[in-house]
């Protein structure tokens, strides 16, 4: 186990990596959305500026590997040089390609579930540090729901529609404290940049992390 308390960006090879202090591994945000369905053309620039913010601030972007906003984050990720994983629904790339009509080649890892829409959506939040919704239907509201139940920290992009116009009104009335934390914020730069600095706060811990006193265990060679 890496030593805690290093500096949260290295430099790699590709750039700078921000990296979880906690674990040491590089920080992956999962943007969730609309993958269908006409959308205004300010939405889609907002998405993919969005996948480069999250490029430039060193994290790696996750994805459902779907098209429309998702993908449009995808491919301003790729545009600043940012590292992307798909969690594809399909078992096989034929299946991805030919039934759920979804891109792959700008990926630099595409993982194969085999367990459909619904299925997926949860390999898509518990692989993700951070969650960011932008537009979205019932879908990605079952992701929201995920990821609060499971104390995730969780960004809205205001302004895309969809989902994210009732999810204010609808997380006051869900009367349940998860440890999640809900932020919301109509520019994608600073949505980032909010979201970074909580998880970097050294206050905010997500639920899914081990014990610390276990992990100490660990360090000292109890593995």
């Amino acid at each position: 186990m890496k030593q805690r308390g290093h500096q949260h960006q290295s430099e790699e090879r590709n750039g700078p990596i921000m990296r979880d202090p906690f674990t040491g591994v590089q920080i992956r945000i999962g943007v969730m959305g609309s993958a269908g369905g006409d959308v205004d053309p300010t939405v889609l620039e907002h998405s993919r500026r969005l996948g480069r913010a999250v490029a430039e601030s060193g994290c790696c972007l996750l994805t459902g590997a779907c098209p429309g906003l998702p993908h449009e984050a995808v491919m301003g990720a790729k545009e600043a040089g940012g590292h992307v994983i798909g969690i594809s629904p399909a078992v096989s790339l034929r299946e991805h390609v030919e039934t759920f009509g979804s891109p792959y080649e700008e990926y630099d890892v595409l993982i194969f579930t085999g367990l459909g829409l619904m299925g997926r959506e949860l390999i898509n939040i518990r692989s993700s540090d951070i969650i960011i919704v932008a537009g979205g239907r019932s879908g990605t509201l079952g992701e929201f729901a995920i990821a609060y139940e499971e104390g995730k920290l969780i960004g809205v992009l205001t302004g895309t529609g969809g989902i994210t116009i009732a999810l204010p009104t609808m997380e006051t009335s869900l009367g349940k404290n998860t440890g999640s934390e809900v932020i919301y914020e109509s520019n994608p730069g600073r949505l980032i940049d909010r979201l970074l600095e909580r998880y970097l706060s050294g206050s905010y811990e997500c639920p899914c992390y081990p014990d610390k006193q276990a992990l100490s265990g660990m360090d000292e060679g109890g593995r």
